[in-house]
């Protein structure tokens, strides 16, 4: 088959590493970088340091709104399916290359299939969750990466060639662990030890954008009286320095900005972690798959698993929830099986090797 597999963020650098050289076992693929993230930090580490192969096509679309940044994806990409005429759009994850990808291929009959298909965060606000289900909506063949995902698309209606795989990021997080342990310094360099620090991420929107919920979130770092390490996004940077906020949180005692890592620090400074604190997404399960609690700074989570096995406690930017959290939540059980065994590239390919032999008999 002719694989057309379209990536434009951090995240989807993350799925798409070990799916790609496991595609690439037994067919032609074509990989399309929309440029979501496009500076050294949000991008180009990742590509040096997974080892993933250079772009067929790298759109360097960058930043813009919503709306520009994805009608910009999709008259790039179109160009680019209309050239390669592949049998399959590959697309991963929510964000705005998803759904660019999404849609210029169904527009072309070009089959689609979404990897991370189904979890939901039941809010039309959160920008990802549009994109997701539009994709869903679009698919062909829609990898879940667990049950309750699944669940959710049969609820919209969603059944045929839908397949539970686990996730893919598991596979990445298992796989280049043991690189991080043997590879990255970051401990060192920042002389940390293990357990001794909280990890902090803050990028959602809604956390952002808002002066009061980011306002908020800075006011209680300040003052849980625990050391944090915070690698902070561009657009956080931005929204800190247009509020006034930037300069509390570099001269504050207890918290270390740095500039956002690489797969592989960040898998160290997450597995070394007393506790995350976080409104990632993908950090949530990173956590989870470092069986360290996270505390998410958000009301709703993709991720809602995390939750009810109690490894995971949603308290938004509420003050008096994220320091009680800091302080006493402990998981309380076992952690269950429920992003899979490590092998979802294998059942992915698997699967459409499988729907190609349907298709042409």
């Amino acid at each position: 088959m002719k694989i057309a597999s379209i990536v434009g963020t951090r995240p989807n650098f993350v799925k798409a590493v070990l799916l790609s050289k496991e595609i690439r076992r037994k067919n032609k693929e074509i990989l399309i970088h929309a440029g979501q993230h496009y500076d050294y930090q949000m991008n180009k580490i990742f590509f040096d340091e997974l080892a993933i192969p250079e772009p067929n096509y790298h759109l360097g679309v960058g930043s813009g709104t919503h709306a520009y940044q994805t009608g910009e994806m999709m008259k790039k990409i179109e160009k680019v399916l209309m050239k390669e005429r592949p049998d399959l759009a590959l697309v991963y994850g929510d964000c705005n290359s998803t759904l660019a990808g999404a849609l210029a291929a169904v527009k072309l009959h070009c089959l689609i299939a979404h990897v991370e298909a189904g979890p939901r965060f039941f809010d039309k606000s959160v920008p990802e969750e549009v994109n997701r289900v539009l994709t869903d909506h679009v698919s062909t063949l829609l990898f879940a990466p667990t049950q309750i995902a699944v669940d959710n698309l049969k609820r919209e209606g969603i059944e045929q060639g839908v397949y539970l795989t686990g996730d893919v990021m598991l596979d990445s997080f298992l796989h280049f662990s043991k690189v991080a342990e043997r590879s990255s310094k970051i401990l060192d360099r920042l002389g940390l030890s293990k357990g001794e620090y909280l990890l902090a991420t803050v990028h959602r929107a809604r956390n952002t954008d808002i002066k009061e919920n980011l306002g908020n979130l800075v006011s209680v770092f300040l003052d849980i009286g625990e050391k944090i390490i915070f690698p902070i996004h561009p657009r956080t940077e931005k929204h800190l320095k247009q509020f006034g906020l930037f300069n509390k949180l570099k001269n504050a005692p207890n918290i270390k900005l740095i500039p956002p890592v690489g797969y592989l620090d960040s898998i160290s400074l997450t597995k070394n972690a007393k506790k995350v604190l976080t409104d990632s997404g993908g950090l949530q399960k990173e956590a989870y798959f470092s069986k360290v609690p996270c505390i998410t700074l958000d009301e709703a989570t993709g991720w809602p698993e995390t939750v009810e096995v109690e490894w995971n406690i949603l308290v938004g930017t509420n003050k008096r929830k994220i320091i009680e959290a800091v302080k006493q939540f402990e998981p309380k059980g076992k952690q269950k099986n429920i992003f899979g065994s490590g092998r979802a590239r294998e059942k992915i390919t698997s699967i459409i090797s499988r729907f190609e032999l349907e298709k042409n008999t």
